[in-house]
């Protein structure tokens, strides 16, 4: 078993020793603030240009997920931790604002960290067997965007765009 899918399934730690349950307890504060744990919650195929000890997923890895519904439930699990740092939640087959998302929809209103962060949970979500998750989550950050709730970029809009849909 390799590093990233014993985290996922509750037996191994993080670089810094974290579990995947410690990292879902992560207030909001502890979110925004640490930068080497989404590399662990979301693994890509990529070495991270910013967390040089995070896993990189290989074909082993990415067959686990796709075979074992453990991973893949914690891995929504994960989703639904970071959705609600972002201010949105799953109601049925939809992502949508939460109760605090006017806290929260600063992320939204210009450039920041976290869309680079939603770029690599829509890829990971994808890459793992979670392609329906990315593609309603990719579907929420459009209507936060047609209906205004939303400011992003072309470019970022582009590239969510291409991380659920290759």
């Amino acid at each position: 078993m390799s590093r990233i899918t014993e985290f996922y399934q509750g037996t191994g730690a993080d670089s810094e020793g974290r579990s995947l349950e410690d990292i879902w307890n992560f207030s909001d504060e502890e979110m925004e603030f640490h930068h080497d744990f989404i590399q662990w919650m979301f693994p890509l195929e990529t070495l991270s240009r910013f967390n040089r000890s995070a896993p990189v997923l290989t074909e082993t890895d990415i067959r686990a997920f796709q075979d074992d519904p453990k991973l893949r439930e914690n891995l929504r699990k994960s989703l639904d931790r970071f959705l609600a740092f972002l201010g949105l939640t799953r109601e049925g087959d939809h992502i949508v604002p939460a109760a605090d998302f006017p806290t929260k929809q600063a992320i939204f209103m210009e450039p920041d960290h976290n869309w680079l962060r939603i770029t690599r949970a829509l890829s990971s979500l994808r890459i793992l067997g979670l392609a329906e998750e990315a593609e309603r989550f990719h579907e929420g950050l459009q209507r936060l965007i047609l209906t205004g709730k939303a400011r992003v970029t072309t470019e970022t809009r582009a590239f969510w765009r291409n991380a659920a849909f290759p």
